[in-house]
């Protein structure tokens, strides 16, 4: 640019300096001294303007960049005071969280009641462990609000530094000669200052919020750990005596007293906060159970229907429990097992599985038990929901306690009416007997130990006693219920049905697993140990097996992640094959399409692969195992592929085009390599077609590619038969061709389009032969048409005196002439 501007001036003064030289030359009177002087006065000249305008032209460079450099810097502090103040709008409502943390600080001190403070003679277990739940969930949630807090500074800081470093840079401040340029940017900073007043004035508010609640959130978690501390100690004391004495004797002198109205009203306060916050908690796996329990319904209604419109299969059923209170049914059978999802759940989240289930069970019990066991159950379930009233308590009193034995009493009294006079042929479960008599015995130590000052034991004996017969009644029935509803299932669906999502019955069977007898059994003692604290000294250690990290190598695992691992992976391939009961054996809707009905079946293969490729990636990075093993694992399988596994990866691949391309579908009927019948699932191997004779062929995906693959369905399942017929020299052909058109016609299952043609092949040996084409909607109808329709022509033919000549043929003998000269030949002798 410099260049240029010198370059111009240089061409102006270029032609006065060219008339100047040019005069001297015509006078030829100028001296070579002057000459020379003109010539070095000329270069200076030069020499002062080039430098003179190099120096206004730096000057205006220098003014131009630090403009643009103020305008930058001014769009990069507008940007981040913009930021800055959305971010505080909508970043930690520190008033907001502020008030959280006082509710916290209120709720922990209504959580140490009886424990920190009004603390009584003795501690409980049922306070401890129900106020350590409480302050634990105080801790996770402090701990992540103080995480979410932490950061939330750190974006403060970030963004204040951000500020400071923009605004403390020189080139802001330096200002232009020119007053336009300065008024200029003058206004820039005008627009910008509200932003950047508001951030720089709240930034240091908001830090100092952010700090005052990081110390507040410091001391609670710190006061929440000393005192969960505390509350471990003392229930390991509570465990090391759970066999002593912790009160005076039932009939001693009472040493501390509370009224039972602070007891109830403490109770309750912890009650609904554990309740409260496990549920929050859990709200995914409630949902769950609500929708599996709406599945079961739904399934056990559609059999129930389907049943009922067989009047033989209905009174054979009417009997059956599960039809006859099909939603009650799914409560008791979705609530049993839905149950051991929840993890270390407090003792009233359990109550809302154990006590709609006994009430469910007791009403589908009307009508099917005799009127004696019923009252029985119903006494038990009484019973039950008392102690769990009373198991809510969590500290102790002289009126509970006397409340306790009159529970116990009526348990024993019972127990022992119908172990002994109760009429055990009307029984439908003799099992039931031994959870009574085991009942009995917990009740009797539960009075003992009340009696004596031991009110721990006593009050884990009282509910353990009543719960042994609740949950084993119900896991009894549980068992009985889907043993029904699999008996019914399997003779009812003789095939897979939509109603049943697909599910083959006769794969499942009439009677649930062995495995399912046991896991019960297993969870009717977890759930009784529970109640006992020895029982954390038995699980924990179970626990850390299962938690504690191992190494082998440079690789840590635990065996909790091997099983997550192992159990991702078995359940991925479960669904897997629940969504194959989609592809098999469903009932072939292409009978009375034209066009080919695409199905899902080819998808599913896809959607196969796609649920087991995700559960073996969920099931590697739950177990923690390095991608890079990955890749060696991937890559030691691709020499695999190419020695040994060819014809295997060859069959998979074959699927997934089939899946894409859709050669053929489940449903489709297909002929290959002279089978033919109906595609009944494709795998990811092989497929399997159902012949017309009965058996199912089994075909790898390779060879369905390979051969030539007949689809009649892919055109609709229509098909084009012919039949050939002979008819003698001289009949009336116009007249046949009439004939055979209108029994044509008459046939329903033969299309109007394309029309059915009749040909007249040649002159034969015995007959004029005629060729009928006709197409068939369906290609399995093709053989029943075509001898329905030869039956009808020949009674036809016959009506109309037109004969059907079989094949014929005629031997002429022709008689040798006898000479005279043969004749007198003679004889051998």
């Amino acid at each position: 640019m410099y260049i240029h501007k010198i370059l111009i001036r240089a061409a102006l003064v270029f032609p006065l300096l060219t008339a100047h030289f040019h005069g001297y030359s015509q006078a030829k009177s100028t001296s070579d001294t002057l000459v020379a002087d003109s010539k070095i006065a000329y270069v200076k000249k030069m020499q002062q303007i080039g430098l003179a305008e190099a120096a206004r032209s730096i000057v205006k460079f220098k003014i131009e960049q630090t403009s643009l450099k103020q305008k930058r810097l001014l769009d990069e502090i507008s940007k981040t005071a913009g930021r800055a103040n959305i971010y505080l709008r909508t970043g930690i409502d520190t008033t907001g969280t502020s008030e959280e943390i006082k509710r916290i600080e209120r709720w922990i001190l209504l959580a140490g009641d009886g424990i920190f403070t009004n603390r009584g003679s003795a501690q409980t277990y049922r306070n401890l462990n129900s106020t350590s739940k409480i302050l634990h969930e105080f801790s996770n949630r402090l701990t992540v609000r103080k995480k979410q807090i932490d950061k939330f500074e750190q974006d403060l800081f970030s963004l204040n530094a951000e500020i400071d470093s923009l605004s403390a840079d020189p080139v802001l401040y330096a200002f232009s000669n020119d007053s336009l340029q300065i008024a200029d940017y003058i206004q820039q900073i005008k627009i910008i200052s509200p932003d950047l007043s508001s951030a720089e004035q709240r930034l240091p508010v908001a830090i100092g919020n952010v700090h005052r609640l990081q110390y507040r959130i410091n001391i609670i978690v710190n006061q929440l750990n000393l005192q969960l501390k505390q509350i471990e100690d003392y229930q390991t004391e509570l465990s090391h005596r759970y066999w002593d004495r912790e009160f005076t004797n039932l009939g001693d002198v009472i040493g501390f007293n509370r009224p039972i109205s602070e007891i109830i009203h403490y109770s309750l306060i912890k009650a609904i906060l554990n309740l409260r916050f496990y549920t929050q908690n859990n709200i995914g796996k409630l949902l769950l159970l609500f929708f599996l329990c709406g599945l079961v319904t739904f399934f056990l209604r559609s059999l129930k229907h389907l049943v009922s419109g067989d009047e033989e299969e209905s009174e054979a059923f009417k009997q059956v429990l599960v039809l006859k209170h099909p939603f009650l049914s799914s409560i008791v059978i979705v609530l049993s097992f839905g149950q051991f999802i929840f993890i270390d759940s407090p003792f009233i989240f359990s109550c809302f599985f154990w006590l709609p289930s006994a009430l469910a069970l007791a009403y589908i019990f009307r009508g099917f038990i005799t009127t004696p066991w019923l009252k029985m159950w119903l006494i038990f379930v009484a019973l039950f929901t008392f102690c769990c009233i009373d198991n809510l308590l969590l500290q102790a009193s002289r009126g509970e306690r006397w409340f306790m034995i009159f529970i116990s009493l009526i348990g024993i009294v019972a127990s022992l009416l119908y172990l002994f006079k109760g009429r055990r042929d009307e029984l439908r479960e003799k099992l039931i007997l031994y959870f009574i008599a085991f009942a009995a015995i917990l009740e009797l130590g539960s009075i003992i130990g009340n009696i004596f000052g031991r009110y721990n034991l006593a009050k884990t004996l009282l509910l353990t006693g009543y719960l042994n017969v609740v949950i084993g009644i119900l896991f009894l029935w549980t068992i009985r219920l889907i043993n029904e509803g699999l008996q019914v299932a399997s003779k009812t669906y003789s095939r897979p049905d939509k109603k049943t999502l697909y599910l083959n019955f006769h794969l499942v069977g009439e009677k649930s697993s062995p495995l399912l007898y046991i896991l019960l059994v297993l969870g009717w003692f977890i759930l009784l140990g529970r109640n006992f604290y020895v029982f954390r000294f038995i699980a924990e250690p179970v626990k850390g097996f299962f938690t504690n990290e191992r190494t082998i190598g440079s690789y840590t695992f635990t065996i909790i992640n091997i099983l997550t691992f192992f159990f991702i992976v078995a359940f991925s391939v479960l669904l897997s094959k629940v969504v194959s009961y989609f592809a098999s054996d469903t009932p072939s809707s292409h009978a009375n399409n034209k066009k080919r009905n695409a199905g899902i079946g080819s998808w599913l293969l896809l959607i196969r692969v796609t649920i087991i490729s995700i559960g073996l990636f969920f099931g590697l990075a739950a177990a923690g195992f390095p991608l890079e093993r990955i890749t060696l694992i991937v890559g030691a399988l691709g020499v695999g592929i190419g020695f040994g596994l060819q014809t295997l990866v060859n069959n998979l691949v074959s699927g997934l085009i089939i899946a894409f391309e859709k050669p053929v579908n489940v449903g489709d009927i297909v002929e290959i390599g002279g089978q033919s019948g109906t595609m009944k699932s494709i795998g990811f191997r092989s497929s399997i077609i159902s012949k017309w004779d009965g058996p199912d062929v089994v075909i790898p995906n390779g060879d369905l590619l390979n051969e030539h693959l007949i689809n009649w369905t892919l055109a609709g399942n229509k098909r084009q038969m012919e039949i050939v017929v002979g008819v003698a020299y001289g009949s009336d052909l116009d007249r046949t061709k009439v004939i055979i058109n209108e029994l044509l016609s008459k046939e329903e299952r033969i299309l109007e389009h394309p029309s059915p043609a009749i040909q007249f092949l040649g002159f034969g040996e015995s007959s004029i032969d005629i060729k009928i084409f006709f197409w068939v909607r369906d290609f399995r109808d093709g053989g029943n048409v075509r001898s329905n329709i030869i039956a009808a022509i020949n009674k036809a033919f016959s009506e109309a005196g037109i004969e059907i000549p079989f094949p014929q043929q005629h031997i002429h003998f022709d008689t040798p002439v006898v000479t005279p000269d043969e004749g007198n030949l003679p004889t051998k002798k």
